[in-house]
């Protein structure tokens, strides 16, 4: 059943033109968008009333909130469940069984790399600095095979997400009865928070990697 407030929410796929489905090809994205906001842009309305320049700077601002919105699978995600469900989906509050291990390895990690930054600074003898900067290397190449398998757990993630597409090209149409228990809104719940921890951590692994070049 679809709650009111779902019904007055705003959808960023029918507004940048797209259909509701969990994947959408991200370069399709861009390029309606890019048509749509140049249309809007404020710019084009500088001569027009105060209303219309009011509207133009109105729809410009809804339509670069709505790509940004689409435009990484977390929060297409969440955006599509608030639109079918009425709600958005739970946090996430404990690590699946299947993405344990990695969350170790993250953990483990970065907490080598924070402690060796932490000590980084006090060293100060010549050779103890270049036994230093070895062992930066190293770790920032631990980092980099670690970003990589994030991503491609990213990767399997977004083929899982294409293959739910059919689910909503032959659902009902938006209001129907049966609509809701037609999609398979479990599984995109699950893929929700699959991409929230792995964000999560891919941004964690990105600052040492930062702090490790400076």
């Amino acid at each position: 059943r679809v709650t009111p407030a779902a019904r007055a929410m705003t959808d960023c796929f029918a507004l940048l033109d797209e259909p509701r489905r969990p994947w959408l090809d991200a370069t399709t994205l861009k390029e309606k968008f890019l048509a749509l906001s140049t249309e809007a842009h404020p710019d084009r309305f500088h001569s027009g009333s105060p209303a219309e320049r009011e509207e133009a700077s109105d729809r410009y601002s809804a339509l670069n909130a709505a790509h940004s919105r689409l435009r990484e699978p977390k929060d297409r995600l969440a955006h599509l469940l608030e639109l079918e469900l009425g709600r958005r989906p739970a946090d996430v509050q404990a690590v699946p069984g299947d993405a344990m291990e990695l969350f170790f390895q993250v953990g483990q990690l970065c907490r080598e790399v924070d402690q060796f930054i932490a000590g980084r600074a006090q060293v100060t003898s010549p050779l103890l600095m270049v036994q230093s900067f070895e062992r930066g290397l190293a770790l920032a190449d631990r980092v980099t095979e670690l970003q990589r398998t994030l991503e491609q757990k990213v990767e399997a993630l977004e083929v899982a997400l294409q293959s739910l597409n059919d689910a909503w090209i032959s659902a009902p149409p938006v209001g129907s009865p049966g609509r809701v228990a037609r999609l398979p809104l479990g599984r995109v719940e699950d893929l929700y928070r699959a991409f929230s921890y792995l964000g999560r951590w891919r941004a964690q692994l990105q600052e040492r990697f930062v702090q490790l070049s400076m």
